[in-house]
């Protein structure tokens, strides 16, 4: 099927330490597999107590009921999605007033280059749309994952470990002032010098699919599901 991209670019103010830029951002998010995923979880019933996984491809590549082996999961994840196009779909996951929700994003809007600062404005959005819509719901906001930046496509050019540790401690510290669960990943999956583990991954950035283990074991260790 021939996909529809629709592509809308917002002007931001990304501050630096000494100037302040304007710059473009690709805020598009809607595509076929997009229209589909959504087409699909939204005809879906809601259930009590539901537990979302919601994300991009590194979400929705896991199979998340058979590594935690509870009933009541849902895997809410698109791929190729970035911080925009959850927001716009967040709704159809509230609506269940689930139990909790495990949310990761943001390497895709990082590939387009949009400024981390703009990211984290999106990820505040979203723990505002929680808390508003479904305050009883628990939110654990994941880390973005480490990559390898040697085993990288050249479409991820702009995707660096420097820029997502930087963007992870933003989203630490407003997990803190906002009073929201913050998962760092990496020590599970991140070898000594902070890249992803050559050996979990098939092109630096995506898991292999026994690699997910990894992911479900930390979230277990840390007793959060």
């Amino acid at each position: 099927m021939k996909k529809l991209i629709y592509t809308f670019y917002f002007i931001v103010a990304a501050h630096s330490l000494n100037a302040q830029e304007t710059v473009a951002v690709d805020s598009g998010y809607v595509n076929s597999h997009y229209t589909q995923r959504l087409d699909f979880f939204r005809k879906m019933p809601n259930r009590k107590g539901e537990i979302a996984f919601v994300g991009n491809s590194l979400t929705e590549g896991g199979k998340w009921q058979e590594l935690i082996r509870k009933k009541n999961i849902i895997n809410r994840g698109i791929s190729g999605d970035v911080t925009y196009g959850i927001l716009a779909r967040l709704d159809e996951v509230l609506e269940s007033k689930p139990a909790k929700i495990f949310l990761l994003s943001g390497v895709n809007d990082m590939k387009r280059g949009t400024p981390n600062d703009v990211i984290l404005a999106n990820f505040k959005r979203m723990i505002v749309m929680v808390k508003t819509q479904s305050p009883k719901t628990k939110l654990y906001m994941q880390s973005l994952l480490p990559v390898n930046e040697a085993m990288l496509p050249a479409t991820y050019a702009q995707v660096k470990n420097s820029k997502i540790n930087d963007l992870n401690q933003k989203l630490e510290a407003l997990c803190k002032e906002m009073g929201v669960f913050y998962i760092n990943l990496h020590p599970a999956l991140a070898d000594e010098k902070g890249n992803l583990k050559k050996e979990l991954s098939l092109d630096g950035l995506h898991l292999r699919h026994a690699s997910y283990v990894y992911w479900a074991e930390e979230l277990k260790r840390l007793k959060v599901i």
